[in-house]
């Protein structure tokens, strides 16, 4: 009997110190991501201040000819979690809308002379972080402007080339691309719900099983994706390219086939991810689980994979979003290792930003020495950060 209470009262004391633990990694996980919070919130309230100081006095940041960087940087002010740009009657922002206003099209277009759908849809976000029912026929208008535009360049209606389903720079152009789809997509996801308020008539719909059947023809992953560049060879699978039958990363000889082959890279590999989450595709699709497994093995935060410095903060930028958007709270890499990614890459970033509260990339690939456009795309990472912290 002395032996069945000691046994029964080793299992309480067990029990009660593995509750004790876990109370105490809970307060250790608070504790963090309260830090955390703290460190990104002053990170947002230097680069916000940045961006009010270094506004034009006509309402947009870095060119009066593309309102998108107007956009991007209005979205991350609006986002600050201290609220100091909240209202519209903000000087910073009230001049920022009223810019993006003088860029409308009444066919719900938003741009000055080209970029047309890159600056149409960051623009409808803008609008939409306004938060003001006055703009929301503007932004319906907007909504169907970029649902038109989805590609059908064979018979009309049926999946028959590479390019359908996505979205290009605009009708003059004979291929959509990724990124253009991805902005679209976001522009789409974040307006959804003022669509939904509408009658069917008026409530156009993008179809997005085109969509993903686009995104999938960026996709190296041949399960999905029978195109004859697309390679199964490890370092490859799974990432994505610019567009179908271009990668901004070049292109090299496939291993196994000995075919050319398009190679995978990180900004657009963390978009295609992105993309698939804002055309409702499930986390755990095989498309999914196969770019997230490429992300793994080349994750860094040195360079952009495969582009070194080209479009670095535009890789931080994605991987904020996609990470969260899909709920990915740690990085379980090759060797072994579980990486915070959040911790990271406010560490990154912390490291990365200047005095002034800026930040800049020395590689101007993709406008990327624009400070107006690199804080904005630091900023919208990090809020993405602090929003997401338990």
């Amino acid at each position: 009997d002395s032996i069945i209470m000691s046994v029964n009262q080793l299992k309480r004391w067990t029990a009660l110190i593995l509750y004790v633990a876990s109370i105490l990694s809970l307060n250790v996980s608070a504790v963090e991501s309260d830090e955390i919070r703290s460190q990104v919130s002053k990170l947002i309230q230097r680069g916000t201040k940045w961006l009010e100081s270094s506004q034009n006095q006509a309402g947009w940041w870095s060119t009066a000819d593309h309102p998108a960087v107007t956009g991007l940087a209005l979205v991350a002010m609006k986002g600050d979690p201290s609220g100091f740009f909240e209202s519209n009657e903000h000087p910073a922002i009230k001049n920022a809308l009223k810019y993006i206003d003088s860029c409308y099209h009444e066919d719900g277009g938003i741009y000055r002379i080209n970029l047309i759908t890159y600056n149409t849809a960051i623009c409808l976000m803008s609008m939409v972080a306004a938060g003001d029912p006055s703009l929301d026929e503007r932004i319906l208008k907007s909504r169907e402007y970029l649902i038109a535009m989805q590609s059908d360049f064979g018979d009309k209606g049926v999946m028959d080339h590479p390019m359908d389903g996505g979205i290009g720079y605009g009708s003059k152009y004979d291929h959509s691309d990724m990124g253009n789809t991805l902005q679209a997509l976001e522009a789409l996801h974040y307006s959804q719900h003022l669509a939904q308020d509408q009658s069917s008539a008026k409530n156009q719909k993008l179809d997005f099983a085109a969509a993903i059947q686009f995104l999938q023809n960026c996709q190296n992953l041949a399960s999905v994706n029978k195109q004859d560049w697309v390679s199964d060879d490890e370092t490859n699978k799974g990432g994505f390219i610019y567009y179908p039958g271009l990668s901004k990363a070049g292109e090299y000889k496939d291993p196994v086939t000995g075919r050319v082959a398009l190679r995978s890279y990180g900004s657009i590999s963390y978009g295609g991810m992105l993309g698939y989450a804002y055309a409702k595709l499930d986390k755990e699709s095989p498309q999914v689980q196969a770019v997230l497994s490429w992300l793994k093995a080349n994750y860094t935060l040195d360079e952009n994979p495969a582009m070194g410095l080209q479009g670095l903060f535009y890789y931080y930028h994605t991987m904020a979003k996609a990470l969260t958007v899909y709920g990915v709270d740690t990085l379980q890499l090759k060797n072994g290792e579980t990486v915070d990614w959040r911790k990271k890459l406010v560490n990154r970033l912390a490291s990365l930003q200047n005095e002034d509260g800026s930040w800049i990339n020395e590689n101007g690939r993709w406008w990327e020495r624009d400070p107006a456009l690199v804080t904005s795309y630091a900023l919208l990472a990090l809020e993405k950060i602090y929003y997401s912290l338990d």
